[in-house]
C-alpha cells in the first residue's frame, strides 16, 4: 500500500458558491473537472489524504507538519459565516509522527514546529470540500495530513515527498495525495495581480509538464522566473512527484482555465508499477553538478574570487586575502584593475535561480576593489537580512555575480535614466538622511517607474518626499 492517487488542484476561493455567488460559473470547466476528481477520491476511499498546501505556516527553511488531533475551518475571512459553511477533520496523528521521526533520523528540516495558525486554510479546505461532497451521506472524510511548503531548493520538496511516500509503505496506508496550487497569478493586466508576459508562459510550460507526467523538468523552472509569474503551487507539484519516485503513472489532463488573471488546471495520478528510470531527483541532481561544473570554468577573475572568499569563509571561519587564496594556488593572479583600483561593488549569491544573497557598496571603502569584493562576498552570505546566512552545504549550488558600480553622477530627473543601461540612486536629506539603490538590467523591472519606485521603496522613501536622483553604470561580471 502507498500512494494510490494524486491531484493537483487548484484553490480559488470563489469556486465555493456561499463565496462564489454565482461568480463560480465562469470557471465551470474547473468545477466540472474539480467534482470528477471527489469522486474519483471518494469512489477510492482511502484511508489518509495528503495535502500540501501553499497556505499553511511557511518558513524559509523548514517545513510545518500540522500537529494535533483535528482541525477546523471556514471561509470567515471571505465573508461567509461558519454556520454556513465549515469543516473539522481528524488529522493522521500516527502518519505525522512517522514522517517526522524520518525527518529527525535525515536531520531533514521537517516537523510539527512552529505552529501559528491551526485552523484550515483555504487551499486546504477546498479539495476536501469536493472530497467531501462526492462521500456517500454519513460517511466521514478520511484522516489528513496538512504540509506546508518551505523556502528550501526544489531538491527538499521533491525529498519530502519521497518520505510521505515510504511512511505510507511502512504503515500501510493507501493514500492519496492533493498538491494544491493555483498557478500564475498574472496572466491579464486587469487581474487582481496585473500582467507579466511570464505568466502565460509559466502556465503553458507547467501544463505541459503535468500533463504528461514529466516531473522531471519540473526541476528546470528557474526561480526568478516562477517569481516573475507569481505562481504558488509548482513546489508543491515537485513535493507530489516526490511521492511519486520510481513510479510509473497514469495521468488525465482534466482542464485549465485563467479568466479571472489566475491560472487554475487540474491533473491526476494514478500509480502504474514501478519505474526505476524515473528517479527525477537523482537525475536533476547529476544534471546539476554537471552545470555547475560548466558554470566553475566559465568564471572571470571576479567571480571565482568572490566564490573562493565564500568558500574559504564558511569553511576555515576566517575572511582570508586575496594574496592568501592565491599563495594557496587556489587563485590565479589578479589583474591590475582589481589591486590597484578602488570601487564599489555588489556581490550576488544564487540558489537554483533564486536571489539568495545582496549585499553591496555604492562607492569604494576599501583599499581595493579586490578587497572590496571580499568584503561583500562574506556580507552577502551573512549580513542580507532577507534571508539566513548562507550555509557551508549550500556551496555547491552557488551562483556568484559581481557588479562593480561607476561612480555616481547627479541627473535632472527620470528622462536621463535607462532601465537597462543605467542604474539609480534615490536619497533624501533632511535629518535623517535616505538612501535606496536599485541596480540595472534587472529582471522583471521593465521602466524607469518601476526602478525608482522600487529603489524608494527599499529607502522607505514616502511617495511625495523631494528626491535627488543619481544614476551609474555597472560593469557586470556572471557566468
Amino acid at each position: 500500500m502507498s500512494i494510490i492517487f494524486g491531484a493537483m488542484v487548484p484553490h480559488p476561493p470563489l469556486i465555493i458558491p456561499q463565496v462564489g455567488k454565482g461568480e463560480e460559473a465562469g470557471i465551470a470547466d474547473t468545477v466540472n473537472a474539480y467534482k470528477e476528481v471527489g469522486r474519483k477520491v471518494a469512489e477510492l476511499a482511502p484511508d489518509t489524504i495528503v495535502i500540501s498546501t501553499p497556505h499553511s505556516v511557511m518558513y524559509y527553511d523548514y517545513f510545518h507538519i500540522s500537529p494535533g488531533a483535528s482541525a477546523s475551518g471556514s471561509f470567515s475571512r471571505f465573508g461567509v459565516s461558519p454556520s454556513d459553511w465549515s469543516m473539522t477533520v481528524d488529522y493522521d496523528e500516527a502518519f505525522v509522527q512517522k514522517l517526522c521521526d524520518y525527518a529527525d533520523e535525515l536531520s531533514f528540516p521537517a516537523g510539527v514546529a512552529g505552529e501559528r495558525d491551526a485552523s484550515l486554510d483555504h487551499a486546504t479546505l477546498i479539495p476536501l470540500h469536493f472530497v467531501r461532497e462526492a462521500l456517500p451521506e454519513g460517511t466521514s472524510l478520511p484522516k489528513v495530513v496538512r504540509v506546508g511548503l518551505s523556502g528550501m531548493p526544489l531538491s527538499y520538496h521533491y525529498m519530502l515527498g519521497m518520505l510521505i511516500q515510504k511512511a505510507a509503505l511502512d504503515l500501510g496506508r493507501n493514500v492519496v495525495y492533493i498538491a494544491s496550487g493555483d498557478l500564475s497569478h498574472k496572466l491579464k493586466e486587469d487581474g487582481p495581480y496585473g500582467f507579466d508576459a511570464a505568466g502565460p508562459e509559466y502556465d503553458e510550460r507547467i501544463m505541459d509538464v503535468m500533463g504528461s507526467a514529466s516531473f522531471g523538468e519540473l526541476f528546470s523552472f528557474d526561480g526568478d522566473f516562477c517569481d516573475r509569474a507569481a505562481e504558488c503551487g509548482h513546489r508543491s507539484f515537485v513535493m507530489m512527484a516526490g511521492a511519486f519516485d520510481r513510479t510509473a503513472v497514469k495521468v488525465k489532463k482534466y482542464s485549465h482555465e485563467g479568466p479571472f488573471g489566475v491560472g487554475y488546471g487540474i491533473c491526476t495520478y494514478e500509480p502504474n508499477g514501478t519505474d526505476e528510470s524515473r528517479n527525477f531527483l537523482e537525475q536533476a541532481e547529476l544534471a546539476k553538478v554537471e552545470k555547475m561544473a560548466e558554470l566553475r570554468a566559465k568564471e572571470d577573475a571576479y567571480v571565482t574570487l568572490a566564490r573562493l572568499t565564500l568558500e574559504s569563509y564558511l569553511e576555515k571561519g576566517v575572511t582570508p586575502s586575496a594574496e592568501s587564496l592565491h599563495e594557496q594556488g587556489l587563485l590565479p593572479e589578479l589583474p591590475p584593475e582589481m589591486t590597484g583600483k578602488r570601487a564599489g561593488c555588489f556581490v550576488s549569491l544564487h540558489k537554483e535561480g533564486a536571489l539568495r544573497g545582496c549585499i553591496g557598496t555604492t562607492g569604494p571603502t576599501q583599499d581595493s576593489l579586490a578587497d572590496e569584493i571580499i568584503r561583500n562576498a562574506v556580507n552577502a552570505a551573512t549580513e542580507d537580512p532577507r534571508f539566513p546566512r548562507v550555509e557551508a552545504h549550500e556551496l555547491p549550488d552557488l551562483v556568484y555575480n559581481v557588479d562593480v558600480l561607476s561612480e555616481p553622477e547627479d541627473i535632472d530627473g527620470p528622462e536621463q535614466l535607462d532601465v537597462k543601461k543605467y542604474g539609480v540612486i534615490v536619497s533624501t536629506g533632511g535629518f535623517i538622511p535616505k538612501r535606496g539603490l536599485l541596480l540595472p538590467d534587472l529582471s522583471g523591472v521593465d521602466t524607469v517607474e518601476e526602478q525608482i519606485a522600487i529603489a524608494k521603496k527599499k529607502a522607505n522613501i514616502r511617495d511625495g518626499e523631494k528626491v535627488k536622483l543619481q544614476r551609474f553604470t555597472v560593469e557586470r561580471h556572471e557566468v
